[in-house]
Parts: structure tokens; sequence; C-alpha cells
């Protein structure tokens, strides 16, 4: 088997894919490319078992055939090579590779295409198109927000709700709770899945920046995204996810309104003096006044900063992560945010002031016990 391919535009592919190969796969052979000629195209195929992401480019070739190449020493090659024409030449009874360049000859050891595990197809499943901003924007306000506790699977990846009116996207931890609603997504029947994080995070570095459009199939076990000549299919996680409607406080009479960046950047500097265990922050409302403080008394470290703020509601003290509050803001894009409270010991939610016509973003996170309310 032979074929000849620009390395630029194979370097390219595969830097799309190579995110799903794992450094210690369940199996051997999953360290490898899995490399199929089939009518001048190279359809290039990267899995862990539980994700896969295939490509495919044109190329030179006369014959059709397969074989399974090691990733690492192929990117490595190719980063390293100018763009030019190189031509792979393949034995297909002892399965070498022989690159050959316009700077030298490369030989390295292949395995049997065969032992390539079989990419499972989506059948009888149910198909929603998606725009890749909308997309996007869906897994960058979630994603952050999923959970890494292997006990707790259904909460590792984010719950997608897909409703005749809209598609909601829901991530959470256990102590902040992301709502992200689209209403330029809708289904003709209700479905709901869990796609696991690394699938997604795939996904968003993957995804082109130029918007266009992402069909997604899926079924009880498998997701299946194509979009350009990209295609990804992972498995769902097959679990309950949290009832976290009931989870959102619904009486919230106290609003903050305020600019996101100020406050961003006062917590990044008041974060600085917090615990480093708890990276516990105080925030005091009073009138239109914000007081942001913390410290840490193992190494007598404090700081407070006074912020200005509309404010409708009563005087109210209460703790919160500061890394949390941190992520959430950063990810949001308003110039102003509201943060809506009801007592120290309850939830608190964060919008954003100004609203987009096609998405709702809610942000929960719930507080941390200050000392004087033990």
């Amino acid at each position: 088997m032979k074929f000849i391919v620009s390395s630029a535009a194979l370097l390219k592919e595969l830097n799309h894919i190579n995110g799903v190969i794992t450094t210690n796969p369940v199996v051997p052979i999953l360290e490898n490319f899995l490399f199929e000629i089939e009518d001048g195209k190279l359809i290039i195929t990267a899995s862990d078992l539980q994700t896969s992401m295939i490509t495919e480019l044109d190329v030179e070739a006369k014959d059709n055939g397969s074989i399974a190449v090691p990733a690492k020493i192929l990117l490595e090659t190719l980063k390293n090579l100018p763009e030019q024409p190189v031509t792979f030449s393949i034995d297909e009874d002892t399965y070498s590779i022989e690159i050959n360049s316009d700077n030298g000859r490369y030989k390295l050891a292949g395995e049997n295409s065969t032992d390539f595990p079989k990419i499972p197809e989506v059948a009888n499943g149910y198909t929603v198109d998606i725009s890749t901003d909308a997309l996007a924007s869906a897994i960058s306000n979630s994603i952050f927000a999923t959970s890494s506790d292997e006990l707790r699977p259904a909460m590792t990846g984010v719950y997608i709700n897909l409703a005749a009116s809209n598609t909601t996207f829901v991530a959470t931890d256990g102590h902040r709770l992301i709502r992200y609603r689209r209403v330029d997504v809708a289904s003709e029947a209700d479905h709901a899945i869990i796609i696991p994080r690394k699938a997604l995070n795939l996904l968003k570095t993957t995804l082109p920046s130029e918007n266009s459009n992402v069909t997604v199939e899926f079924n009880m076990a498998n997701a299946f995204f194509h979009f350009n000549n990209i295609k990804m299919i992972c498995r769902l996680i097959d679990e309950r996810f949290p009832d976290y409607e009931n989870v959102i406080p619904t009486n919230n009479d106290n609003h903050m309104s305020i600019n996101r960046l100020e406050f961003l950047n006062s917590l990044k500097r008041i974060s600085i003096y917090a615990n480093k265990t708890t990276n516990q922050v105080r925030i005091k409302i009073t009138g239109s006044e914000l007081q942001i403080s913390a410290e840490d008394l193992d190494f007598s470290n404090e700081a407070n900063e006074r912020l200005s703020c509309e404010h409708d509601g009563e005087d109210i003290e209460i703790g919160f992560n500061a890394r949390f509050l941190m992520e959430m803001l950063n990810n949001l894009d308003s110039k102003e945010i509201t943060l809506q409270l009801s007592e120290p010991n309850r939830a608190g939610l964060i919008v954003p002031k100004e609203k987009n016509d096609n998405e709702d973003i809610l942000m929960l996170v719930m507080p941390v016990m200050l000392s004087n309310y033990v």
C-alpha cells in the first residue's frame, strides 16, 4: 500500500483528533492512529474506547488498504518537517511503514489494523442540528462546573435536555451549578442525555471558528457529532442526573448589580490573601457599597476592598469560595451582572444583566459558612 500526502495537511488533521489518545490506553493498539485508504481518501481514526474521532483528507493513492500508525512518533516527525509532499509505503505483511520526504527516509513499525477497536455507529437514533457558535458557547458556559468525582459519574458530564421550545445544558459539582438554555436549539420530542467532559473538551477545541452546522445524532448509548470533515462518537453517561431545578432558590429578594470586570478584578486581588484551603472571601453589602474581604489567620494575611454597586434589599454578609466566583465571572461576557441572594446560608445566583435573545444563563454558587454564623 502506498500514498502521497501533504505533510502540513496531514499534520493539521492529526492535530484535530490527537487529543483523544491517552498516554496509558486500555489496550496498546490505541496508542496508534488507524489509517484507511478508500478510493483516494485517507480516513484517520483515533480512539480511547469511550470517545473516537475520525477525519479524512484527499491523498494520491492507487490501492485501498489500512494500517495502525504509532501516533507519537508520526506527530513528532511531521511537526519537524517543512511543508512538502511525503510518501508513505506500507508493507502489509510485516506492518512496517516507510516515510519518504525531500529531507530523508524514516522507518517505523506499525500494527495490524484489524486489532483496532470497531467504532460504534448510532443506529435508530434521534437527530438535532446546532450551530457551532451555539454549541461552543454552551460548552464554554457549562463544562468548567462539571465534577471530577468518579464516584458520582452523572456529574462528570454535561446534562443536555432537548425540548420542543429550547435546549438546556446543565453542569454541577455539588458546590456550584450552571444552567445554560438556548431557545434557538430545539427538538421535536423531549430527550435527555449526559455527555462526558472529555468529549465536550475535544469538541470545544476542534469546532471551527467560522459559524457552521453541527449534526448531532444520539441513541441510548452513544452520541455522534459531524461537522466539516470531522466526526466524533462518544459513549453517553448512563446515570440519573440530580434534580437540579429543586436546588435553584426561587425567593431571592436581595439583588446586587455591579460591573463584572470590576468585581472579578477585585476578587483576584483579595483572593491572594484568602486561606489557600478554603479560598473563602467575605462579601458584605450595605446600601450601595460592596465590601470584599479575606483573611488567612495562619499567616496573618488579610485584605479588603470597597466597590460601589446597585443594591435592592436588606444588608447582607455572606461567604463564598473565591475560585468558584472568579470562574463564573470569567465565563460570562456581560458588562454587568446581578448577584441574587436570600439568606447567608442559602445559594447565591449570578445572572448577566444584559440578556442575549437566544440564550439564558443562570449560575448558582453555594455559600461558605462564615465564623460569625457558626
